[in-house]
């Protein structure tokens, strides 16, 4: 079995403002201590569950920063939704730890198991029954050419994508892409998605991009409301060196992950490539990646018939 066992110490991260989050959390604890794993809660977790259950709601449990989690322990379990699980994966990415998603939220790709049978679900984990799935994290940099020439390359991660938009205005931006050195297409468009696998049924997917496999070593690049039409989605190899420059767009950023933004002006571009560090999901033994996308996209749904709506009627033959 590829992740530690048996488990020694467990993170717990969870969601802010939610007293749902909070007792989980609680439960959790109380859950892995009763097995004998020594329980580390993330510090701002740690300091919402205080204030929301009590100062000795996680009593016997200690606390520590991303760093410190990322150097002591087996695994991670996030609670809440994908945005808290993106967050926690941006944060220990690069110290390869695996990490387990409870859901929370309102919809849940990355997060696939549910907080009613999450106890159910950390004895399976105990015992080695999950599955692990290395997904593909981007390494991205933000150069300053334009007029914030003289500020030094801006490094970040991308577990789902990187957006590059017009930002505030109506207008249009320009930008020009090149892959492996090579010059592929100058556009204009409300802007550019560049995407994971993971991050494709993100943003990219409600701008009509491709649904790419975890498996599949792909960064699938969506234009965002191309002027022009023969602009369609791109699925680039993930060893492909991408770089994006913008043109013309005053007021135009990037976003990582939807966490983080970056303001750029003509001349600035933002390169990505995939990063040495991968990004390792553990699943019950009941998931499926199909399954998922059945029921988080409603696939095979009966049409929705309203009262007294008659469906395929026989048509009335005309004299």
């Amino acid at each position: 079995m590829s992740y530690p066992l048996p488990l020694k110490t467990v993170a717990l991260i969870g969601r802010q403002d939610s007293p749902e989050v909070a007792d989980s959390i609680v439960a959790l604890s109380g859950f892995f201590q009763s097995r004998g794993v020594r329980v580390l809660v993330e510090t701002e977790t740690a300091i919402e569950v205080s204030q929301l259950s009590g100062s000795a709601a996680t009593a016997g449990a200690e606390c520590g920063d991303f760093a410190c989690i990322g150097a002591t322990v087996d695994l991670a379990v996030v609670v809440g939704g994908d945005g808290t699980l993106l967050h926690a994966a941006r944060q220990l990415g690069r110290f390869n730890i695996p990490l387990v998603g409870i859901n929370q939220g309102r919809l849940g790709f990355m997060t696939d198991i549910a907080r009613s049978s999450m106890l159910e679900a950390m004895s399976l984990l105990m015992d080695g029954k999950f599955t692990p799935e290395d997904r593909l994290l981007l390494d991205t940099e933000v150069v300053f050419g334009g007029a914030s020439a003289q500020w030094e390359p801006l490094a970040n991660v991308a577990f789902n994508d990187v957006v590059i938009d017009k930002g505030a205005t109506g207008r249009m931006i320009e930008f020009e892409l090149r892959v492996d050195d090579e010059f592929i297409y100058s556009a204009r468009a409300d802007g550019l998605i560049i995407c994971t696998p993971t991050g494709s049924t993100a943003y990219a997917l409600s701008a009509n991009g491709p649904i790419l496999h975890p498996k599949l070593g792909g960064i699938a690049l969506v234009p965002l409301c191309p002027h022009a039409l023969s602009n369609r989605p791109i699925t680039l190899p993930d060893t492909a060196c991408i770089e994006v420059r913008l043109v013309q767009g005053a007021n135009a950023r990037a976003h990582f992950d939807g966490q983080e933004t970056v303001d750029l002006m003509p001349g600035d571009g933002v390169r990505l490539k995939k990063s040495p560090h991968r990004i390792k999901l553990l699943h019950p033994p009941s998931y499926s990646y199909f399954a998922m996308l059945r029921q988080k996209l409603h696939w095979s749904e009966g049409p929705s018939i309203r009262p007294g709506l008659v469906v395929n009627a026989p048509c009335a033959k005309s004299d």
